[in-house]
C-alpha cells in the first residue's frame, strides 16, 4: 500500500491496485492521469504532483471491493480518508466532474457535502483531464465526451441527469483551463 497518496506514484500504485480488472474503466483512469499531466501548467507548480494524483485516483470508487453507495465519487473518498490521504485529495476525489450534480440526483448530497468543494485551478483542471477523455482513454472534445456519457446512459438516469445539468459548470472548468494553459509559455 503507498504510503504518499498524494503524489504521482504513490497514487498511481493505489489505482493499479484496484482498477486493472475494469479494463475500460484502467484504460480510462491511465489516459486522465496522462491529460492532468498535459493540463498540469493551468495549475502552480507546487499542486501540479496533486493534480495528477487526484487524476489517477479520481475512479477508485468504481472498484468493486470500495463500493458502499453505488456513487463512486464518495465511496472513493471515503476509501481515501479511511487510508489517511490528504484531506485536500480527498476532497478533489469526492468533487471530481460535477459530483454535486450526480449526488443531489441519488439523495446523496448531505453525505458528499462533508467533503468541502474547493473552487479552483486544480479542481478545474481534473475535470478537464476527464471531461476530455473518453471511457476506453480516448482523446475527446469536451462536447464529444459529453455527448458520449448522455448516449451510455439512458435519459432520464441519475448519471444523465446529473450531466445535463452539470454541462455548463463542467465547460466552465475546461474553458478556464485551456485558458491558463495557453497563459503558460511553451
Amino acid at each position: 500500500m503507498p504510503t504518499a497518496l498524494d503524489t504521482p506514484q504513490g497514487a498511481a500504485e493505489l489505482a493499479e491496485s484496484l482498477l486493472p480488472q475494469l479494463g475500460n474503466r484502467w484504460l480510462h483512469t491511465q489516459a486522465v492521469a496522462a491529460r492532468a499531466e498535459e493540463a498540469s501548467a493551468a495549475v502552480s507548480e507546487a499542486d501540479r504532483d496533486l493534480l495528477v494524483a487526484a487524476a489517477w485516483l479520481h475512479d477508485i470508487g468504481y472498484a468493486p471491493e470500495l463500493r458502499d453507495t453505488g456513487f463512486h465519487p464518495l465511496d472513493g473518498a471515503r476509501h481515501l480518508e479511511a487510508l489517511g490521504a490528504p484531506a485536500r485529495l480527498v476532497r478533489l476525489v469526492a468533487h471530481h466532474s460535477g459530483a454535486v450534480y450526480e449526488a443531489e440526483q441519488r439523495g446523496l448530497s448531505a453525505e458528499l457535502a462533508i467533503y468541502d468543494r474547493e473552487d479552483s485551478p486544480v479542481l478545474d483542471a481534473l475535470i478537464f483531464a476527464d471531461m476530455t477523455t473518453g471511457p476506453a482513454g480516448q482523446s475527446f472534445d469536451f462536447d464529444v465526451r459529453i455527448d458520449e456519457i448522455l448516449v451510455r446512459y439512458e435519459p432520464g438516469s441519475e448519471v444523465h441527469n446529473a450531466i445535463s445539468k452539470a454541462r455548463p459548470y463542467l465547460k466552465e472548468a475546461v474553458e478556464r483551463t485551456r485558458a491558463r494553459m495557453a497563459d503558460q509559455p511553451m
